[in-house]
Formats: C-alpha cells, sequence, structure tokens
C-alpha cells in the first residue's frame, strides 16, 4: 500500500510539473483537470476545518460552561450570520462587500496595531539580551518604520531631498519581502523534491 502511495504521488506530481514545461501537449491537458482536483479537495479540507472549528471546539466550550464561552458564542453566531449573508446577498455583491469591509478592516488594524508593539516590545528584549550590532539594526529599524509609517513626516513631500530618503526606505521592506517570497518558494520546490523522490511521504497518514 505504501508503494502505491508513493506512485500515485510521484506520478501526479511529474504530470503537474512536466505540464508546465510542456505546454500544448497531452500531459498539459491531463495537469488541468489533477490540479482542479486539487483546488476542490482543498476547499472541501478548509470547510471542514472551518466546521470542525465552529460547532466542535467553540461549541464544545459552551456545553462544558468555559469561562470564555461567550467569545465562542458570538464567534457562532457570526460564522452564521456570514454565511447566511453570502448565501443570499452573494459574495461578489456590493452588500455583501460592504458588510465584510466594515468588520475586516477595524480587525485588520487592530491586528497590525497589536503586531507594531510586539515588535518594539520584541526588539527591546532582543537587545537587552543580545548587545550587538544586529539587535541594535533590529530594534532601530522598528523604530524607522513605524514612525514612517505613522504620518508624521508627511511634510516631508516638501522636501525633495527628504523626499527621496524616504521613498528608498519605504522600498526596503519590498525587497525583505522579496526575499521571503524567493525563501518560500525554495522551500516548496525542496519539499516537492523530497515528496517526488519518496524522501517525504505526508500521505502515508
Amino acid at each position: 500500500m505504501k508503494v502505491l502511495n508513493y506512485l500515485i504521488a510521484a506520478i501526479t506530481g511529474l504530470i503537474v510539473l512536466l505540464g508546465y514545461f510542456f505546454p500544448g501537449t497531452g500531459i498539459s491537458l491531463a495537469r488541468s483537470p489533477l490540479l482542479d482536483w486539487a483546488v476542490t479537495l482543498s476547499g472541501v479540507a478548509g470547510l471542514v476545518a472551518i466546521l470542525n472549528l465552529v460547532f466542535h471546539v467553540h461549541w464544545k466550550r459552551i456545553q462544558d460552561k468555559h469561562p470564555r464561552r461567550l467569545y465562542s458564542g458570538a464567534l457562532i453566531v457570526t460564522f452564521l450570520l456570514t454565511v447566511v449573508a453570502g448565501v443570499f446577498l452573494d459574495p461578489g455583491s456590493a452588500g455583501f462587500q460592504k458588510l465584510v469591509t466594515r468588520v475586516q478592516v477595524p480587525v485588520e488594524s487592530t491586528l497590525m496595531a497589536v503586531l507594531a508593539i510586539t515588535l518594539v516590545f520584541a526588539s527591546l528584549k532582543l537587545l537587552q539580551r543580545q548587545r550587538n550590532w544586529m539587535g541594535f539594526l533590529f530594534f532601530l529599524s522598528v523604530i524607522i518604520f513605524l514612525v514612517l509609517n505613522s504620518g508624521v513626516l508627511a511634510f516631508s513631500t516638501e522636501i525633495p531631498i527628504l523626499t527621496n530618503l524616504l521613498s528608498a526606505f519605504h522600498r526596503v521592506p519590498m525587497a525583505g519581502a522579496r526575499g521571503m517570497l524567493l525563501g518560500i518558494a525554495l522551500g516548496s520546490l525542496a519539499t516537492g523534491i523530497r515528496v517526488l523522490i519518496g524522501s517525504e511521504k505526508p500521505y502515508n497518514g
């Protein structure tokens, strides 16, 4: 059974991989339904995970009279309202988008504020434990980018030299994001190769 699992995973992975290198061939045509199946299964798995979280974990908290059962109740009610609104209003409708945005934007803003405070606290802790140039550079970068994104330097648009300097600073996170994406891509590629050669066997459970 393990050999069969490996063969299915290896053949499927090779078909999908070769389909990108040989477009317009039979391999490319076989790749499309495989990707469609993967997307469908991923969506079903995500739905099962959400239902398990909502109706098993949080519903159990309510039944067990957990101290935070009110939050669990609010989560279940919000989930049901979102599902009903998505079914009757259609996810692409302006009303549904406005409803989701009015909830999502404040939540994202709050999370970003918490992240900013956490980064400052972590940089201070790092500077206390490791008094070296790396810790100081991390702390300094956190402070600089918090100041840049706070809107305090809005007057800099009237000073050309300062505008160019701040523009250069704003491009630094983009370089870091690209580096992270390259790292994720290389890690995914290495994991895929390990699955194809049978070194990694997540399909064995």
